[in-house]
């Protein structure tokens, strides 16, 4: 039987390993799917040795950056943006090859264009972390200016204290990377001066799990769009699976 998984720490609240249950399932596919907790991104290499039948991994929190040291090869857009979500395992007599993906771009990119108004041309990204970078890259695609934002200043991002009514009225898009309102903290978001948010915003949350998270919520409330990130990671499993099997 053909195994497939998800490496990141903490995975308690998963949504993949349901979701490929489940299709396997459905679709009558002989598989499986497990959760592998690694403290140590180190911890990879024991993980694929160790299980001959794993065939493809999906990466999440804290590793899609760090996992990058232990590939053989990267597709193009993974490259580009310097993140992976995805992880194709070949194993033939010459050894094992990992080759690189991310399915967050295709996910995010599906789900937010939609969304899209002629006013959406700036827009601030809420964290850096592995899933930012997808985040960035998807909107300079679809011809949007994005800053990023974090709690620490450096060249070319902001601080949330920067924030000020004009960078706000520019910037009608806001996309939270960061793991803030995740199930159980629901009760953490991110610091931003809600109060300046109008009918023309655009609140994107990667976040999941609750579906109405606070960032969404206090968005609602002074009457933006929102969009949560359930849509997204269907979009990206599908894709996922499309390159473990191509």
């Amino acid at each position: 039987m053909k195994q497939y998984g998800l490496i990141g720490k903490p995975l308690v609240h998963s949504f993949s390993q349901k979701y490929f249950t489940k299709k396997f399932s459905d679709e009558n596919i002989d598989a499986c799917y497990n959760l592998y907790q690694l403290d140590n991104i180190d911890e990879v290499t024991t993980l694929i040795n160790n299980n001959p039948d794993l065939v493809g991994l999906n990466v999440t929190i804290p590793y899609k950056q760090q996992i990058l040291p232990f590939l053989g090869a990267l597709d193009e857009e993974a490259a580009i943006v310097g993140a992976v979500n995805v992880i194709k395992i070949s194993r033939t007599n010459q050894g094992i090859h990992l080759k690189g993906y991310n399915s967050d771009i295709y996910g995010f990119y599906n789900s937010i264009k939609p969304l899209l108004k002629p006013w959406h041309t700036n827009a601030l990204i809420l964290g850096t972390g592995g899933a930012s970078k997808a985040v960035s890259a998807m909107l300079r695609k679809l011809n949007i200016n994005a800053t990023f934002v974090s709690r620490t200043a450096k060249d070319g991002q902001l601080t949330y204290a920067d924030l000020t009514p004009e960078v706000m009225d520019k910037n009608k898009v806001i996309v939270n990377c960061s793991p803030l309102g995740t199930f159980p903290n629901v009760d953490t978001y991110p610091n931003i001066p809600y109060q300046l948010l109008t009918c023309k915003h655009l609140a994107y949350d990667l976040v999941y799990n609750p579906e109405l998270t606070l960032f969404l919520s206090k968005a609602q409330q002074q009457g933006a769009t929102i969009k949560n990130g359930l849509e997204m990671l269907h979009l990206q499993a599908e894709a996922a699976w499309k390159y473990w099997n191509e």
